[in-house]
């Protein structure tokens, strides 16, 4: 594992990599209010162990990457999407399988619109179009994130016994949260993060509308991976992602939740790892 500073448009973004530059590459973009470090080093490096070669990143205002003003970030989805394709460029990548969860799945797809000639592939894990008609989120979910911005963000344990409620919203039935790992992970977003509070400002990102309503337009080769009891981007929004990008390919994950838990990530890595090829 390497780390990479990437200097964008006025911000810093903290990238690391694993395996061998001259494999095909994979960039992975973490949704909302989530480092780099909930990509975790074991998936990575499965990755990478694969003949692929793996970069992940925090998003501004996560983990080592760039703050701005706490509730005025000042900046837009275009603007991330730019982030990821700096990277790329750092790295001197010229055609990348994205992968985007959740916030970064919406990124993804606007790469795959503005970009895609640097698109060789993508993956959208538990993600969506947020086309019309759709269900919402679960009422719990409204009335954790409600109450968020109140926590201590400066103390480590808070900040631990926040990471954990929220997990414990958000995942499915089928495998019981795993809290020794939570802790550690965020234990690790913790001491990596510049100013904890800024992950709140993720709330407050404009500018992918347009983009999300140009889905069809998607012209790379895409797989949808979506759990089935996902609470905060309800399993049909998956289905519709899916049938709205014409030919992608829909990865089921019968009673998991809006998570990437480790019995999952045999058929998650399998996926992806098929789908890099079909690019």
């Amino acid at each position: 594992m390497t780390e990479q500073m990437v200097k964008v448009k006025n911000a810093e973004i903290c990238t690391e990599s694993f395996g061998n530059p001259a494999d095909l590459a994979i960039l992975l973009i973490m949704g909302a209010q989530a480092s780099l470090v909930w990509w975790e080093e074991e998936f990575c490096q499965r990755l990478a162990d694969a003949g692929r070669f793996v970069i992940r990143y925090d998003n501004r205002d996560v983990g080592r990457s760039t703050t701005f003003e706490l509730g005025n970030p000042g900046y837009t989805f275009e603007d991330m999407a730019d982030d990821a394709i700096c990277i790329l460029d750092a790295y001197k990548i010229e055609r990348a399988h994205i992968v985007g969860m959740s916030m970064g799945g919406i990124i993804t797809q606007m790469i795959a619109l503005r970009n895609p000639e640097r698109v060789q592939a993508i993956s959208l894990l538990a993600t969506s179009n947020f086309a019309p008609d759709l269900p919402p989120m679960e009422d719990k979910v409204m009335q954790f994130f409600s109450n968020a911005q109140e926590g201590d963000w400066a103390n480590e344990q808070a900040v631990i016994a926040f990471c954990i409620a929220r997990c414990e919203v958000l995942v499915g039935s089928k495998y019981p949260l795993d809290e020794k790992r939570t802790r550690e992970l965020a234990a690790a977003e913790f001491k990596r993060s510049r100013k904890m509070a800024n992950i709140n400002n993720h709330a407050l990102i404009t500018g992918c509308e347009a983009y999300l309503a140009r889905t069809e337009e998607i012209a790379v080769p895409t797989l949808v991976i979506h759990g089935t009891e996902d609470p905060i981007i309800p399993y049909p929004h998956g289905v519709a992602l899916a049938q709205a990008i014409p030919g992608a390919v829909l990865l089921t994950l019968e009673g998991t939740g809006h998570e990437l838990p480790y019995g999952d990530w045999a058929a998650v890595l399998g996926g992806i790892l098929q789908h890099s090829r079909k690019g």
